[in-house]
């Protein structure tokens, strides 16, 4: 007798999402099982979720809302020890990630200089150079792209930009992943360890460089905010470590995923891949579209700090509000067959990069290195084809990568 799969209700749905490696490996059709369920969802778990991109829009936009969690339900399954260490994260407001205005619009505008599109965009011909650097060590051959492309160039770019020595960026790859076990709705308490151990190595470090650059100035980012310190912006020392912290992790670890994310993509749609090889004027949308299409952001949160309304839904003063952004970026009311990857797509931006106050700093240079590895990459090779099997997903959802891209390359 034929069976038929169980219809899941919503928190089943988001339950798996969250909690089950299947889940958090393949999200895309949960998502719209649960959009399709309910589109503004109050979860058992204690939160309410959004997956439509309008709804979530209005909360990335929304300035009733903010970054004070004190009040949220922690990660699930987290002793009453292991909260505190986790909150101790969530609630650093020393980080503009969790800052709410007037602290986040001093601690951004310090930093913003160093990304508006003008500034990026004449870093793209440093950014070619270290591409064609990285290809030149692939040849012909099989390689793991997260190892000698995705990662490298990235880190690379924002190294230089900030002032970390070279010799000193590989060491942060493991770091910075296990710190943002910090970010996902279920943590381990072994994960939580290791995120605390990671994050007070990375400001012991940057304390160190901090106080290298006070001696010797150079030109990069973090003399200039030592700087902007000096000259009265206020800045405390623990907001410029941390704001150096975040600066150098966020300019590298997404763009990695990006990178991984959207040649995977590119590479299971070969002729998607061949419009791009064809076509040229379709790097930037083809950017865009990567990013929509498997964002390396899935979720954000925010506070409701009074009574609103999302989607014909109220949410109380003190709820936290999950937007499921790889869903709204799905979302057939705002994209034609959202679940199609079209590299000429022009039907506006995804939420991959949030929108508001918190709309990603280095938006703009995620996006030109995307482009660049798209251009150089077809320019270089004839055929690209992935092999040993389906790449691996590391298991997290709010940031989403691969673990490995291993690809075979034909000059």
């Amino acid at each position: 007798m034929m069976t038929t799969a169980p219809v899941l209700d919503a928190d089943s749905l988001l339950f798996e999402l969250v909690a089950t490696a299947e889940g958090r490996a393949d999200p895309y059709s949960r998502y719209a099982a649960l959009r399709s369920r309910a589109a503004v969802h109050h979860s058992a778990m204690g939160f309410w979720v959004l997956t439509r991109y309008d709804d979530s829009q209005q909360l990335l936009r929304d300035h009733r809302v903010g970054k004070d969690f004190s009040g949220a339900a922690s990660a699930l399954g987290l002793s009453e020890e292991h909260q505190a260490e986790q909150a101790a994260f969530r609630n650093d407001h020393s980080n503009m990630l969790f800052a709410d205005p007037p602290d986040h619009t001093r601690l951004r505008g310090l930093a913003t200089r160093a990304f508006t599109p003008r500034t990026v965009e004449a870093m793209r011909p440093r950014i070619v150079a270290l591409v064609d650097r990285l290809l030149d060590d692939i040849g012909d051959g099989e390689v793991d792209v997260m190892d000698v492309l995705a990662f490298p160039l990235p880190v690379t770019v924002i190294g230089e930009m900030l002032g970390v020595p070279a010799e000193d960026r590989a060491q942060f790859r493991p770091l910075v992943r296990a710190s943002t076990a910090v970010l996902e709705l279920v943590v381990t308490p072994e994960a939580l360890t290791e995120a605390t151990a990671a994050s007070a190595t990375m400001e012991h470090y940057f304390a160190e460089l901090v106080a290298e650059r006070r001696a010797r100035p150079q030109d990069d980012l973090i003399t200039l905010l030592i700087q902007a310190e000096d000259e009265g912006d206020q800045l405390s020392e623990g907001e410029l470590i941390s704001t150096a912290i975040l600066l150098f992790a966020a300019g590298f670890e997404t763009t990695t995923h990006l990178v991984g994310n959207g040649l995977l993509a590119l590479l299971r749609h070969p002729d998607e891949l061949a419009r791009v090889r064809d076509d040229r004027s379709l790097l930037r949308p083809a950017a865009d579209e990567l990013l929509r299409y498997d964002s390396p952001v899935q979720i954000t949160a925010r506070t409701a700090y009074e009574e609103i309304e999302i989607g014909g839904q109220r949410v109380g003063a003190g709820e936290t509000v999950l937007a499921l952004l790889g869903a709204a970026n799905r979302d057939p009311a705002r994209f034609t067959d959202p679940d199609r990857l079209d590299v000429g797509r022009t039907e506006g931006s995804a939420l991959s990069f949030g929108s508001g106050i918190h709309y990603c700093l280095g938006a703009a240079l995620a996006r030109v290195e995307m482009q660049v590895v798209l251009d150089r990459l077809v320019d270089r090779f004839a055929t690209m084809e992935l092999v040993g099997g389906q790449p691996r997903h590391r298991d997290s959802l709010t940031l989403r990568g691969l673990v490995d891209l291993r690809v075979r390359f034909t000059a």
